[in-house]
């Protein structure tokens, strides 16, 4: 018997999408997504999550007001275009794997307002404490064309305006390898008999290695 296609649903959380439209894959590994108008409020979030590991999106008009987010979760790479972006100030566009390791982003915008934009594409730090069950991770790589017949982005002095960061630096540097090492030794001493490192996260102790390093390129299109 044939299986069924899935038509896999975005997750959309913290704000209103005027229209999308999807592309169903049966892999659940890949899924492009259009969004029409796409606008966040202050201090809100926009969440694109799902269980396909990459994603496609084409925005025509992204506005991003001041702190706002837009987040990217579970997925290792996404490529994002903007025909208009409006851009407030401290806006961010954060991805991560769900497994400590940052996006790999293919970002192309126009901005027809920029504030600041944040791209957070870090790894995180692995935290001993039980919970997380992944080490230090890898920092994603970022590609950013914008259109130099719009707002030119500069990358030096974070209090000027039109001011772009990306951030793809590996976790594990913020580590304290004493603290680390306390709490493991902490966990180990509370385990039951016989399973000292069942308090440990899949009972395993992780490197205090950083991840790798990202790479970012920032380019006119």
């Amino acid at each position: 018997m044939t299986a069924m296609k899935i038509i896999l649903a975005c997750i959309l959380i913290g704000g209103g999408v005027a229209a999308f439209a999807q592309q169903p894959d049966t892999t659940r590994k890949s899924r492009a997504i259009h969004i029409s108008k796409l606008e966040i409020g202050k201090k809100k979030k926009e969440v694109l999550g799902g269980k396909d590991s990459s994603l496609t999106v084409r925005i025509d008009t992204l506005i991003m007001k001041d702190r706002s987010q837009l987040v990217f979760f579970g997925k290792k790479d996404v490529k994002l275009e903007v025909g208009h972006a409006e851009i407030g100030k401290r806006a961010y566009i954060f991805g991560t794997d769900g497994k400590n390791n940052g996006t790999d982003f293919d970002i192309d915008m126009r901005f027809e307002q920029l504030g600041a934009l944040y791209v957070l594409a870090g790894g995180h730090d692995a935290n001993n404490n039980g919970s997380r069950t992944h080490p230090n991770g890898d920092g994603g790589d970022v590609t950013f064309v914008y259109h130099d017949e719009g707002i030119v982005p500069q990358t030096d002095d974070r209090k000027a305006p039109h001011y772009l960061h990306i951030d793809t630096r590996a976790g594990g540097y913020r580590v304290n390898p004493q603290n680390d090492l306390r709490n493991i030794y902490s966990l180990i001493n509370i385990g039951s008999s016989g399973r000292p490192l069942g308090n440990l996260a899949q009972g395993t102790v992780y490197s205090g290695s950083p991840g790798r390093d990202g790479k970012s390129t920032v380019k006119a299109r």
